[in-house]
């Protein structure tokens, strides 16, 4: 019988639930599961509403769970995870760790990052834009094959300009267990505001890897993941 917590998986920006199949794979004899976020489905919901979905999942599974979210992902897990009974640890790979306060854009500098193609709403317009990815194969998957590349790529859909501009309520790492996982070639967010993030997670884990270590290095990521359901 598996005694190990079940892992909640939470994508980034542009992604959905497919984006950790090759991860899942790696992973057998284990409760995994995946949330689907609002803010990058054709609704373009807000971060807010991407937490309370997560809080959802989070809650539904009703035994011990590990959470781990990716690169925009970090944000609803650190709105949600301390909301919900039975969360063990909160894993960050190459994540947004925001405080209170602090918002995707803050966390930038407060300018939209070189690779966001942004499409913003008129000031009277309720909805507030949304922003895609520009060159994500050299930007998300730069050590990912070419052909898994494209394959993702041509499944990345927009995100919702809310999301990025909303600030945290709450902050689940100063809550509960974490660590940060380092990807050190990493193209999208910095080294050094990872290594500024990290600091905040009481683990520090590093992989040599891009962005998304999910498709490039599936078997390695999921080894590290093993280790810190068992430690």
């Amino acid at each position: 019988m598996n005694t190990l917590p079940t892992l909640v998986l939470v994508h980034g920006a542009w992604h959905g639930p497919w984006c950790w199949k090759y991860l899942i794979d790696e992973l057998p004899g284990l409760d995994v599961r995946t949330v689907a976020l609002p803010s990058g489905s054709a609704s373009l919901g807000n971060l807010y509403e991407d937490a309370e979905v997560v809080a959802k999942a989070l809650a539904s599974v009703g035994r011990p769970t590990v959470v781990v979210g990716h690169s925009y992902g970090g944000s609803p897990v650190t709105e949600a995870a301390a909301t919900v009974t039975g969360v063990e640890k909160v894993i960050y790979l190459a994540a947004l760790v925001q405080d209170v306060g602090e918002s995707v854009l803050s966390m930038a500098g407060g300018n939209y990052p070189p690779y966001w193609d942004v499409h913003e709403r008129p000031a009277e317009s309720a909805d507030q834009g949304y922003f895609e990815v520009a060159q994500p194969c050299e930007v998300l998957y730069s050590d990912v094959p070419p052909n898994l590349a494209e394959q993702a790529v041509a499944k990345l859909g927009r995100q919702s300009l809310a999301s990025a501009m909303q600030p945290l309520t709450r902050a689940a790492w100063r809550e509960l267990p974490t660590t940060y996982i380092v990807c050190e070639d990493d193209k999208a967010i910095p080294l050094s505001l990872q290594e500024r993030m990290a600091a905040r997670a009481q683990r520090i884990r590093r992989l040599r890897s891009g962005h998304s270590p999910f498709l490039s290095q599936p078997a390695l990521l999921a080894g590290v993941l093993r280790a810190e359901l068992t430690g």
